[in-house]
């Protein structure tokens, strides 16, 4: 019983999609409200814990059985209700008498067999469809519910005041799920006071609810579960239906009859004022039957679809079916899912504006040389058998009104050889996705294509030499074989450009020069390798030049490896490094700073002299290292000192202590201590500068005034020469101009031309590393220091 309730209701979808439509209609003005999803829950009762703010509470296919006086009580804000699919037996509505904001509750597939009744006069939609009752569950509070617009009713029996409440309502849509129907006394059932009314059909045929409907009131009729006996009593009531009737919408779903009574519908349907007629789910027999074409007079029908047809039949006179549709005088014709391997020309010019026949198996010869379609303006023939593209193209040659083709999921190819592309001069927008295309599809499309799909197919790149698409708006690319975006220069109209899912790595900058009009481009899941290249792409979006479709979140580096999965938001890489006229210049004023700062650096801290120092006492050492000295035996002082008299306190208080350490390792001649008395001065200086290892001369101002002076560095020079030594040393204390220097002095002139001497700085940071150069110069083992160490102890 349960199954056989479940599939009636899967089979009248009908009513599952208006019961869905108008659920996702509330559920999304409640959107941004508190919603409550407890399906699937394994519950056995109605949760506790429930927000008092709960707006939606969904409480399907759980084990729920009964509901307590105080489970919704305090629930003051609660909107929708859904509880199908559970175990249910008894409800009393008063336990909504505080719910003042309800306005749907879906009960289907429960176990009710009693409802008390209390008026809920807030609600939009019921559902107590496929419960227990055993009789219609109508009370008379249902009519106080004046706000109700959906209603859903099942049972097994009924009588004919089940309905008498239902006249004080002005119900939008009723449902009545009567498949289970075994006692059935109501010999006319009253007229429902309802716009649409859905009826799932009992599975016994001697139930005769067909001929009894009222449609006086009703706009829309629906039938489901229709067996030859209700098709019978269809025609029936389709025949008595008066010519000024408000039915307009005729839907069959389900439907097990013959061919004949199928065709006897529609000459019966041409002859009522329904404009709108689909079957759904039709299984014919007996198509090998003689039948007679329907009078296709004038009528009010405009749209007749059919979508889904089945027939164990292989042996019938096809020619007659496709004739049956092909002069049918309407204005819409669907057929779905029929095994239609094609379709006829109109045998006169037709009124059909719009033909879809998709899921079927029809070729490349449909409406070949067809010149009766001239008013046809959208056709779809998605998901057949058409091949060649050429033909395609010839087809539409004629249908000089049509503006959309949907050629989507065939086998579509074409060839760069192939010629003779001759569409329809209005078509404007084409859907070939999903088919077998490569770059030569681009050499053949209609030139006035406003809208152009060509997802999934085997597109590399777009060709330069294609005639320009000048009204070309949108181009879908995607799931394609494109490396890079394509270039503009045929189709500068474009606004709308799909590349989502290619091989793009690096857009080329060629697509932001050419295609000034774009403003949304879908590149999402292309394999982007994050460098230099692809900061102009990222840069389209942060300066609002483009819309890009499903960012950030979709648009990822895939190389190089150590940002793969790094979203392009995230993806940062400076101007320098892409930019080498940039770097250059860059690189140029670092060096000029650079420069300028060490050249500031080096005058401000003197940094010549120090290295002139370094060089000084590197060499010195070097030398020591190179070439030790051979100090003869009479030598007895590291260095004589040779100064003016003015310069004599800087030589005593800083000079000879700083040479003169301690430690005795230095021994100093001056003429003060060291001139033997009786001896003429001449002598003295003499017999120091040959008892010394090196010669001091402190140089200032007032060192060229000095006659001793002058004979002091007059015989150091004779023994430089004589000796062929560097015993020589020169300090300079204070600067000498030259022009101070007597011409006489031109010994001394030579010397400070040729020769490195030591400048005493003025800086006190500077006189450890001046020290340390003076004392390695003059350093040395003397051969007597021994001796005179010993002696002075």
């Amino acid at each position: 019983m349960a199954e056989t309730r479940n599939l009636g209701t899967k089979n009248f979808f009908c009513v599952c999609i208006f019961t869905i439509t108008l659920y996702h209609a509330v559920l999304t003005s409640a959107e941004n409200r508190y919603v409550a999803d407890y399906s699937k829950q394994s519950l056995d009762a109605v949760p506790k814990i429930l927000p008092a703010q709960t707006e939606v509470l969904d409480l399907s296919q759980n084990n729920i059985s009964e509901f307590g006086t105080s489970d919704f009580n305090y629930l003051s804000q609660l909107r929708i209700l859904k509880v199908a699919h559970n175990f249910i037996r008894e409800l009393n509505f008063s336990i909504f008498q505080y719910n003042k904001n309800l306005e749907y509750i879906d009960l289907s597939h429960n176990k009710l067999w009693t409802v008390s009744c209390h008026p809920v006069t807030s609600l939009r939609h019921l559902n107590l469809s496929y419960n227990e009752f055993q009789s219609m569950p109508m009370c008379s509070e249902f009519g106080k519910m004046v706000k109700l617009e959906y209603l859903a009713l099942s049972a097994i029996r009924i009588q004919k005041s089940d309905f008498s409440v239902l006249a004080l309502l002005q119900l939008d849509t009723l449902f009545l799920g009567l498949e289970d129907l075994s006692e059935y006394k109501a010999e006319n059932l009253s007229a429902f006071n309802t716009k649409n009314l859905q009826i799932a059909l009992p599975q016994n045929e001697e139930f005769h609810i067909v001929l009894n409907l009222d449609l006086s009131t009703t706009g829309g009729l629906e039938l489901s579960n229709m067996q030859d006996n209700h098709v019978s009593d269809l025609n029936t009531l389709l025949r008595k239906l008066d010519k000024n009737g408000r039915l307009r919408n005729l839907t069959l779903s389900h439907v097990k009859t013959t061919l004949r009574n199928i065709l006897d519908v529609f000459q019966n349907v041409w002859r009522t004022t329904i404009e709108y007629f689909d079957i759904y789910y039709m299984a014919l027999s007996h198509l090998s039957q003689s039948i007679t074409i329907p009078d296709y007079a004038e009528n009010s029908l405009k749209s007749l679809m059919i979508n889904h047809v089945m027939s164990k039949e292989i042996e019938f006179d096809q020619a007659k079916i496709y004739k049956l549709f092909a002069d049918m005088n309407i204005s819409a014709l669907t057929i779905s899912n029929a095994h239609f391997i094609h379709m006829l020309c109109p045998s006169k010019p037709s009124r059909f504006t719009y033909l879809s026949f998709p899921f079927n198996t029809i070729t490349d010869n449909l409406f070949e040389k067809c010149n009766n379609l001239s008013l046809l303006e959208k056709l779809i023939l998605h998901a057949n058998q058409f091949k060649e593209f050429t033909k395609v193209s010839l087809m539409t040659s004629h249908m000089k009104s049509l503006k959309y083709l949907d050629m989507s999921q065939n086998l579509l190819h074409h060839e760069d050889h192939e010629k003779g592309c001759h569409w329809g001069e209005n078509l404007a927008e084409l859907n070939l996705s999903s088919n077998q295309l490569s770059d030569s599809v681009f050499h053949c499309l209609p030139v006035n294509i406003q809208k152009l799909d060509l997802q999934n197919n085997q597109i590399s790149s777009i060709p330069k030499e294609i005639v320009e698409l000048k009204a070309l708006e949108e181009l879908n690319l995607a799931l394609n074989r494109l490396t890079d975006l394509p270039q503009c220069g045929q189709f500068r109209s474009l606004r709308l450009l799909n590349m989502e899912m290619n091989s793009i790595a690096a857009p080329s900058s060629e697509f932001y020069h050419t295609c000034p009009s774009i403003k949304e481009v879908k590149a999402e899941n292309n394999p982007f390798r994050c460098s230099c290249e692809i900061r102009e792409f990222i840069d389209l979006r942060k300066q609002g030049l483009v819309v890009l479709v499903g960012w950030p979140e979709s648009y990822q580096c895939k190389y190089p490896e150590e940002v793969r999965g790094i979203r392009l938001e995230n993806f940062h890489i400076s101007e320098l490094v892409c930019n080498s006229t940039l770097l250059v210049a860059v690189i140029l004023v670092i060096t000029v700073v650079f420069a300028a700062i060490v050249c500031f650096l080096c005058i401000y801290l003197d940094i010549p002299w120090y290295l002139k120092m370094m060089r000084q006492w590197t060499q010195v050492k070097h030398r020591i290292w190179k070439n030790p000295a051979d100090v003869p035996d009479d030598i007895e002082f590291h260095a004589f000192i040779s100064y003016s008299e003015h310069d004599s306190d800087w030589v005593k208080n800083v000079l000879i202590p700083n040479l003169e350490k301690e430690d005795g390792s230095i021994r100093i001649c001056q003429h003060e201590r060291n001139f033997i008395a009786g001896k003429s001065i001449v002598e003295n200086i003499i017999d120091c500068i040959e008892k010394s290892y090196r010669s001091i001369f402190v140089l200032s101002p007032n060192f060229v005034q000095s006659e001793w002076c002058h004979y002091e560095l007059y015989f150091a020079h004779h023994k430089l020469f004589r000796e062929n030594t560097s015993s020589l040393i020169l300090l300079l204390l204070e600067p000498i101009p030259p022009y101070i220097i007597p011409a006489k002095y031109y010994k001394l002139k030579a010397l400070m031309a040729k020769r490195t001497y030591m400048e005493w700085p003025a800086e006190t940071s500077k006189h450890g590393l001046f020290w340390a150069n003076l004392r390695a110069a003059i350093h040395v083992s003397l051969p007597r220091s021994n001796e005179i160490n010993e002696l002075e102890i």
